[in-house]
């Protein structure tokens, strides 16, 4: 039995600031079909009630705010976020392991627990830029390095891009192990600001576990139709 809420095979991205638009988004999808992520452009916008508005349609809520400070205060920040009832929470895996296990003793697993997972590498970024950073083995050497904490640490697992998420299954081999892959894009769609990219049969295909999946669906002209689209390409 997992130690976590269940999760659905995709959270559909709400990246956006205005409260209509988040509704209209809300009322158009369907909860059967789809979660909810909410990251940091929604949630600093109009605050804990566009949670609450998503749960109220019926959808779980990935709670993407990629908590990374010292260690008491990420664990308040996550036990707050549990208290909003939402099925995902993620953290930055490079916070290091105080940090790390602060909020996985701030967020006891349990079946009706969030799954908590940490970032790795944001799929936004490059073997180049992480150099920058003072990162010299690359993407897939970082990643993998993270990985390896988080699951010393606990976590449920991680949010990666679906080309290191065979890998990740290496380190989260149990089944409830969580990989959560973001940049990923429909056949022919617009690769946008992401870099490591694939599409969503493929993301499945190499052991992710929800993908998150943002403006293919939420920047059509039928969200709804769009997300059906991709559901029937799985």
């Amino acid at each position: 039995m997992a130690d976590h809420r269940p999760q659905p095979r995709i959270y559909v991205a709400l990246d956006v600031a205005e409260e209509r638009r988040v509704r209209d988004l809300l009322a158009e999808l369907d909860p059967s079909l789809c979660g909810i992520k909410i990251g940091k452009e929604a949630f600093t916008a109009l605050g804990p009630r566009v949670v609450e508005w998503a749960r109220e349609g019926g959808f779980p809520v990935f709670l993407d705010l990629k908590f990374h400070d010292i260690p008491n205060t990420v664990a308040r920040a996550c036990r707050a976020a549990a208290d909003l009832d939402v099925a995902l929470v993620n953290v930055h895996a490079s916070g290091g392991r105080r940090m790390l296990e602060a909020a996985r003793e701030a967020i006891e697993p349990g079946r009706d627990a969030p799954g908590l997972i940490a970032v790795t590498v944001l799929t936004s970024m490059e073997d180049a830029d992480l150099a920058e950073i003072g990162v010299n083995d690359g993407a897939q050497a970082q990643v993998a390095r993270l990985a390896r904490l988080t699951a010393e640490t606990g976590l449920d697992g991680v949010v990666c891009s679906a080309r290191e998420a065979q890998a990740m299954r290496a380190v989260f081999p149990d089944a409830s192990g969580l990989v959560v892959t973001p940049g990923v894009r429909p056949a022919g769609g617009a690769r946008d600001d992401q870099r490591r990219v694939v599409t969503p049969a493929e993301a499945l295909s190499l052991g992710a576990t929800s993908l998150v999946i943002g403006r293919p669906v939420t920047a059509a002209d039928e969200p709804r139709k769009a997300l059906e689209a991709i559901v029937a390409e799985l």
